[in-house]
């Protein structure tokens, strides 16, 4: 597989009657979950078998699902999470999906002994997908309020063990932008140690509206506008490996123009991942 450009469900709020929106001709896969409910996600696979894309699913499948859980109780408490996990896991793996993506490790802020729990976790998820043959994304997330604890306790985990599990990895590069600001650090020194596990990157930019982070395209304008970040460096480094999926996640908030969200689509394929 070579370098994959994928369009995420969050760019329609994963609104049910907006799915024919994400089958998009600049893009080969699509990154999805929290569905309204099981006939929402039989739809999706119809129009998923009637097309030429892959798909992931990011979980939770349903909407309200557990999303958080799997170390600390959020909204569930983790043995419940974990179950709710492996039945989607064998589901994904029965729909035929290129991987399933899991929000771990996710801190709400301080925890003690993060390194164990974070073994633990990697551990359970390993066996999974071994069970189920299906490959587990983690996607590192920022914490309540922002807290950039759990990104800061995987920055601090050993690689050698990480490897020891056979897992890959998302880099959403909000959150990393976010949290290499929180922890004073340079968003590539937080990557770079993570490089070769990279499979799937999560591609927006951000914007502070009335005191709230809104997902927003990435496009080219914003590499020197004083407003945005800049993130064509930090793109470059992670496309240096093969085989990724690009996933554009802005939201529908900010109400971006097609035209808006194809040229920074033109802007990652010939500058960037050098796609002809």
């Amino acid at each position: 597989m070579a370098h994959k450009i994928a369009i995420s469900g969050s760019t329609i709020m994963s609104d049910t009657s907006l799915l024919h929106d994400l089958f998009i001709d600049e893009t080969s896969h699509i990154e999805i979950g929290e569905f309204e409910n099981e006939d929402a996600y039989q739809s999706f696979l119809g129009m998923i078998r009637n097309s030429n894309k892959s798909f992931g699913l990011h979980s939770p499948l349903f909407r309200n699902d557990s999303k958080y859980d799997l170390i600390e109780y959020v909204q569930y408490e983790p043995e419940e999470s974990w179950v709710q996990f492996e039945n989607e896991v064998k589901r994904m793996a029965e729909a035929g999906a290129a991987y399933i993506l899991v929000h771990f490790p996710y801190f709400q802020d301080e925890s003690k002994h993060p390194e164990k729990l974070i073994e633990e976790g990697l551990h359970r998820l390993s066996l999974l997908q071994t069970k189920y043959n299906l490959p587990i994304v983690c996607e590192p997330k920022l914490g309540m309020w922002k807290s950039a604890r759990g990104i800061e306790y995987l920055h601090k985990f050993p690689v050698s063990v990480w490897k020891k599990y056979g897992l890959k990895l998302c880099m959403d590069i909000g959150d990393y932008l976010l949290a290499s600001a929180k922890l004073s650090m340079d968003p590539l020194e937080l990557i770079q140690k993570w490089q070769e596990y990279i499979k799937v990157v999560h591609l927006h930019n951000i914007e502070f509206i009335e005191g709230k982070y809104i997902w927003i395209p990435i496009h080219p304008s914003h590499e020197n506008d004083d407003v945005h970040f800049a993130v064509k460096e930090i793109l470059s480094f992670i496309a240096k490996q093969s085989n990724i999926y690009w996933v554009l996640e802005h939201t529908p908030h900010s109400c971006p123009k097609k035209e808006f969200v194809m040229e920074g689509i033109q802007w990652l394929k010939e500058d960037i991942l050098k796609i002809e």
